[in-house]
């Protein structure tokens, strides 16, 4: 009964092989490829290598072996293609195929083709022992030996996708995602549909601030309009795009509260991600400084000092916030440090010596604390605080000679403070830290009473005093 069995198998091989001859013998009729085509394929296949379009070069040296089977170059070919990619595995096969066929391709005598098969061996035994160690090295965590070990393996196959995604993923591991970026960017074209890599580029590009390179790789969507992670990507960072152009847009046209609530609005969409937080206390702080609201811009400026401590446009808004609420020494302060991390900055240079005039004038006149009036305060207010405070101070109210003495200063002061606030060209040289009034600082300057704006002093006579202020 055993041997009848056998019998039958052994008949049953005859004709599985005999079909197998025939379906041979038909698909050679059918597949078979003439030289040229070959040799089309093999030239294609060239080229796309060379280009790094290595998923197009498989596919015609996958032709070139189908349509002959029996030419060891075809395999040869497709090995190196195949350790491109970092296939080591898949390469050893055709390479002992190509032997097989061809038992004196590596004989002793020495020719370039026989180098260089040699030489792809070498390489694919090679990959295979740093792939298997650069695996084991990331499944214990070894993300330093990981990436040192796979720099080798790019250096041998520098157009292996899985390579890189994997260094790059150790990079992301230990911190560094301008790394990873930059082993993740070339697969998005050695792979054919790469999604992963794309999401991945554009969460990195995102965390890093980067919100208009984000958005082009969350354009993954075009590689698959379903993919609900690509949608969610996409939604998100268009939206808070959209927002940050907004806002900056706001601040172009000079509509700096409306910039502050896109701002906040930044905030409410991205909570999560520190860099645009930092971005918006950062700009808020400076929309506050040109709405010259300098309490409110000192508490955001300050916030956003603490989280950004080497922000020299904090630093500079702060100073700024300083000046409009009249405390010098502070601003000159924050310039100091700004100009510590950027001695070549010209700006913050400017502000400093400006802050450090105002300083030294303030310790002379300082023409808005005499009116009592913020730096901001318009020509209305200025005209209101100097009508009172003249009234106050006029000498005819006094009586003591002392107290009439001191009236006069204070008067003159008075006087001055609203004709240099009052006129813009005086005004604006004295915020910038020159005193238009100051001989010492204006050639061939006032005559008569120091300062006194009207070059004479209207109580050198001792004689009445007669002023009308119309409200």
């Amino acid at each position: 009964m055993e041997s009848g069995r056998r019998k039958g198998l052994s008949g049953v091989l005859s004709s599985l092989s005999l079909l197998c001859v025939i379906l041979d013998l038909q698909l050679d009729g059918v597949l078979g490829a003439t030289h040229v085509e070959i040799e089309q394929h093999l030239e294609m296949g060239r080229k796309l290598l060379a280009a790094g379009q290595l998923a197009e070069a498989l596919s015609h040296y996958h032709s070139a072996v189908e349509g002959d089977s029996k030419n060891y170059l075809t395999y040869y070919k497709r090995a190196a293609v195949f350790l491109a990619m970092g296939k080591s595995k898949s390469a050893l096969p055709d390479l002992t195929r190509a032997i097989q066929l061809k038992p004196d391709f590596l004989a002793l005598q020495r020719s370039p083709d026989q180098d260089e098969a040699r030489n792809q061996l070498m390489r694919a035994n090679e990959l295979e022992e740093l792939q298997e160690e650069a695996h084991a090295a990331h499944h214990r965590g070894d993300y330093s030996t990981t990436i040192t070990v796979l720099d080798r393996v790019v250096e041998l196959s520098p157009w292996d996708p899985e390579s890189r995604e994997l260094r790059a993923e150790c990079y992301i591991r230990l911190g560094d995602p301008r790394k990873a970026i930059q082993d993740l960017t070339p697969t998005t074209r050695l792979r054919n549909d790469n999604r992963g890599a794309f999401l991945k580029l554009s969460t990195l590009h995102y965390d890093l601030g980067e919100h208009q390179e984000s958005l082009g790789y969350a354009e993954c969507l075009k590689l698959d309009q379903d993919d609900k992670e690509c949608l969610s990507r996409y939604k998100q960072v268009k939206k808070l795009s959209k927002q940050l152009d907004s806002a900056e847009e706001h601040i172009q046209e000079e509509r700096y509260q409306d910039a502050i609530d896109k701002y906040e609005s930044v905030m409410r969409t991205e909570p999560n991600v520190l860099y645009y937080t930092n971005k918006a206390k950062e700009r808020i702080c400076f929309c506050l400084v040109k709405n010259k609201m300098p309490a409110m811009a000192i508490d955001i400026c300050s916030e956003a000092h603490q989280r950004d401590p080497r922000n020299i446009n904090i630093l500079r808004d702060r100073a700024e916030a300083f000046i409009l609420n009249q405390d010098y020494e502070k601003a000159v302060e924050d310039y100091q440090e700004a100009r510590e991390f950027d001695k070549e900055n010209n700006e913050i240079r400017e502000g400093l010596e400006r802050a450090q005039k105002l300083l030294k004038l303030s310790r002379k006149r300082d023409y808005y604390k005499i009116l009592g009036v913020n730096r901001s305060a318009n020509k209305q207010e200025i005209i209101k605080a100097y009508r009172k405070l003249a009234q106050q101070w006029h000498p005819d109210n006094f009586r003591e000679e002392s107290e009439k003495k001191e009236a006069e200063k204070r008067f003159i002061d008075i006087a001055s403070a609203k004709e240099v606030l009052t006129d813009p060209e005086m005004r604006q040289k004295f915020d910038s830290g020159e005193d238009p009034l100051d001989p010492e600082s204006q050639q061939g300057g006032g005559q008569g009473g120091q300062g006194w704006p009207f070059h004479f002093n209207p109580f050198e006579s001792g004689g009445n005093y007669h002023f009308k202020f119309h409200h």
